[in-house]
C-alpha cells in the first residue's frame, strides 16, 4: 500500500500521539502482508493451474474454482456448470453458514462421466481401484475423484471434510460425517443450504424400530476407528444415519449452526460434543430427547 506508507511518513502523522502512530504502522503492516499473502496464493494457484495443463488428459476441462479447481470429461459447457452450479454454490453457503477459513490446500475436483471412466482414470492417473461407485478423497493426491453420473451429492459431501479441517480440526468423525451426510441431499431455503431426506433414513427407520440405535452420548464418544469401523462393520451405515438425522433435526429446530459454533469454540473441553449438544437442546435428560427424536425420525419420508 504505497499511498498508506507515504501517509504514515507525513509530517502531520508524525505528530500523532505514540498510540495512533503505533496503530497506523500496524494496521499498514496488517495490510501489506494481507496484500502479499493474497499474491502468493494467486501465483501458487496459477502455478497449480499450469502444472494441471500439462498433466491432465487433453480431453479435460478445467476451471479455476477457488479454493478447488474442477477437472472433467463431460462437455465443457457442463463441467463448467457443476463448478459454478454445485461447486461455487456448496462452497457459498457452506463458509456462510460454517467455515470462514478455506482450506491450506489446492484441492483438484476430478469429475469423471460414467462409471468405465470413474475407474478407468483412478487407475491411471491414481493408481487407485476405487471401493465405492460414487466417489472419493485421496489424500496423497489432494483430490476428489468422483463419478458425477451418481449425482453431485457424494460431491457435496466431500467438500465439507476439507473446510472442517481447516476450520474445526478436532471435530471427531461422528459430526464430521454426520454434517457431511446431511448434505449429501441438500437444497437451499431462505438463501442458506438445507439438508434433505435421504436413502440413509429407511435403514434408520428400521433399527429405530428394532431398538439398535445407540444413546446419544454413546455415539459422540465414538472413537473415528469405532465410528468408521469399515464396509464390513454390522453398525457402519447405522453410525452414519443417526448422525445425519441428529444434524437434520438441529438444522429443522434451527440449532445446527449454533451447535456447530458452541462445539467447535469449545472442544478442548468437550472433545466429543455431547455436553454441547445438551447445551444447545436445553435438555438435561437426553433419554427423553432420544425418544422424541426417534419418533421425528420415524414420522420422516424420503420420496
Amino acid at each position: 500500500m504505497p499511498g498508506f506508507s507515504r501517509f504514515l511518513q507525513s509530517a502531520t502523522v508524525r505528530a500523532m500521539p505514540i498510540c495512533l502512530w503505533a496503530w497506523g504502522l500496524l494496521f499498514a503492516a496488517r495490510c501489506e502482508a494481507a496484500s502479499g499473502a493474497a499474491v502468493s496464493t494467486n501465483t501458487t494457484f496459477a502455478a497449480h493451474m499450469a502444472e494441471l495443463r500439462k498433466t491432465a488428459p487433453k480431453t479435460f476441462t478445467l476451471v479455476e474454482q477457488k479454493p478447488f479447481v474442477v477437472l472433467g470429461d463431460e462437455s465443457p459447457e457442463l463441467v463448467r456448470q457443476r463448478a459454478e452450479h454445485t461447486v461455487k454454490w456448496a462452497v457459498d453457503k457452506l463458509k456462510s453458514a460454517y467455515f470462514p477459513r478455506d482450506p491450506v490446500e489446492i484441492i483438484d475436483i476430478w469429475l469423471f462421466k460414467d462409471d468405465e471412466s470413474y475407474r478407468r482414470h483412478a487407475r491411471v492417473l491414481f493408481n487407485d481401484k476405487p471401493t465405492t461407485p460414487f466417489g472419493y478423497y485421496s489424500p496423497a493426491h489432494r483430490a476428489l475423484i468422483m463419478n458425477i453420473s451418481t449425482g453431485g451429492g457424494t460431491l457435496v459431501h466431500e467438500i465439507v471434510h476439507p473446510f472442517m479441517r481447516a476450520n474445526f480440526p478436532a471435530c471427531p468423525a461422528w459430526f464430521n460425517e454426520g454434517l457431511a451426510s446431511l448434505y449429501e441431499q441438500s437444497g437451499e431455503r431462505d438463501g442458506h443450504i438445507r439438508g434433505e431426506t435421504n436413502w440413509r433414513l429407511a435403514g434408520l427407520q428400521e433399527a429405530i424400530r428394532a431398538g439398535r440405535t445407540l444413546s446419544f452420548q454413546k455415539l459422540t464418544g465414538t472413537s473415528d476407528e469405532e465410528f468408521y469401523g469399515g464396509n464390513g462393520s454390522q453398525n457402519y451405515s447405522q453410525f452414519y444415519a443417526q448422525a445425519r438425522y441428529l444434524c437434520y433435526f438441529l438444522q429443522e429446530q434451527g440449532l445446527l449452526v449454533k451447535y456447530y459454533r458452541e462445539f467447535s469454540g469449545n472442544a478442548a473441553q468437550d472433545p466429543t460434543g455431547y455436553g454441547s449438544l445438551k447445551k444447545i437442546l436445553g435438555t438435561p435428560d437426553m433419554d427423553a430427547f432420544k425418544k422424541g427424536w426417534e419418533a421425528f425420525v420415524l414420522k420422516l419420508k424420503f420420496l
